[in-house]
């Protein structure tokens, strides 16, 4: 009687936000499934779709880390990393701008003058390494700026009705008077580069970035209100300057409006994150021939439905023939959700531990036992 072969896992979870990075959650699970099936062939592949985390996880594909000093969020200086492979350069927009650099909680002062020049520094550095793509992760942000600081790093110039510079952030865009691209970096003509990102806002409006994602950069309805009138100003202007209108292209509300500036000042390309991060990464060769794939992050909700984090990463395991489950600090969705979005199974940690706090404390030993778990119940023949 011939023995089955050892079943094949791949564990491709991404982060856990405020308590494990992709990898870390990726380690945890693994620890779980080989104690509980010591015989599987269990491979970690922790992935991203284009917010923080990104450039951690294109380092462990071959790409070599790069720093620069740049400005942060509310201008003070940042050590910002980011990763170059051939001539392909990831620059991650939370390394220069993200809610984590910020000295404090966010609140409405930081969500008023919070800018994207540090970004666009980033991206100068890229640029001086002789890169011929560059790839924007946005995700993350502290910024409602619409991109307007990056571009003036790359050699825009925003100018008052005086003549003035623009001052940074978001708010100071309702001074704006004209736009003047005949300094932008000349280089920027000859490379590609790709907004990956995970979300199809636009720039303005009820589902723009100030409405959508302003209040979790500590926007209250009123600075809400002013942000959206400023990008919607910036958007104007940017058109006439152009002659294009894009603030209406899905994921112009990226990243507080990165991705509109991207697009609309540098002729960027907006790219799901989730699919070409793994394309990059490698993830299709990874998972062909595997049995089962364990996905995850920290919350599964509606967006999740729209392709985001985990539910990307499982499309591209079951159309490799595997068996998908998930992994979750909680799970919104619907029975009838999760198996219409493929999944086998869904395992939540606060099944483990109801108390939030406690559940984020101790994530990597909840973690193990899910990974325990799911190998009795999805790896023993």
């Amino acid at each position: 009687m011939s023995v089955p072969p050892a079943p094949r896992v791949v564990v491709a979870p991404d982060s856990f936000k405020g308590s494990l990075t992709a990898a870390d959650a990726a380690a945890a699970l693994a620890r779980g499934l080989r104690r509980g099936a010591p015989d599987a062939a269990v491979a970690e592949h922790p992935v991203a779709d284009g917010g923080e985390g990104t450039v951690d996880l294109v380092l462990r594909h071959g790409f070599a880390p790069a720093r620069a000093r740049v400005p942060g969020p509310l201008g003070a200086p940042v050590d910002a990393l980011f990763a170059v492979l051939g001539d392909t350069a990831v620059v991650e927009m939370a390394a220069a701008a993200g809610l984590g650099l910020l000295p404090g909680p966010p609140d409405d002062a930081t969500a008023r003058a919070a800018s994207t020049r540090g970004v666009g520094e980033l991206v100068r550095a890229a640029l001086d390494r002789g890169v011929g793509r560059v790839v924007l992760a946005v995700g993350g942000s502290a910024t409602t700026d619409g991109g307007a600081g990056a571009v003036a790093a790359l050699g825009a110039r925003l100018r008052t009705a005086a003549g003035e510079p623009v001052g940074p952030g978001g708010a100071a865009l309702l001074g704006l008077d004209r736009l003047d691209l005949a300094g932008l970096d000349p280089r920027l003509a000859g490379i590609e580069v790709l907004v990956a990102c995970d979300v199809d806002n636009p720039l303005t409006g009820p589902s723009g970035a100030a409405a959508v994602y302003g209040p979790q950069k500590g926007a209250g309805p009123d600075t809400v209100a002013l942000l959206d009138r400023a990008l919607d100003h910036w958007a104007d202007v940017v058109a006439a300057t152009t002659g294009a209108d894009r603030r209406d292209l899905p994921g112009a509300g990226a990243a507080g409006g990165l991705g509109f500036a991207a697009a609309a000042v540098l002729g960027a390309r907006i790219v799901p994150g989730i699919a070409f991060l793994l394309e990059l990464t490698g993830f299709p060769a990874a998972v062909d021939g595997a049995d089962v794939v364990v996905v995850g992050e920290g919350r599964l909700d509606g967006q999740s439905l729209r392709g985001k984090g985990p539910l990307g990463v499982a499309a591209t395991a079951r159309a490799a023939g595997a068996e998908v489950v998930a992994v979750a600090g909680r799970c919104d969705l619907t029975a009838a959700e999760a198996a219409g979005a493929g999944l086998a199974g869904v395992y939540e940690l606060r099944d483990l531990e109801p108390d939030p706090a406690r559940s984020m404390r101790r994530a990597a030993e909840l973690l193990e036992a899910v990974g325990e778990t799911i190998a009795a119940g999805h790896l023993r023949r």
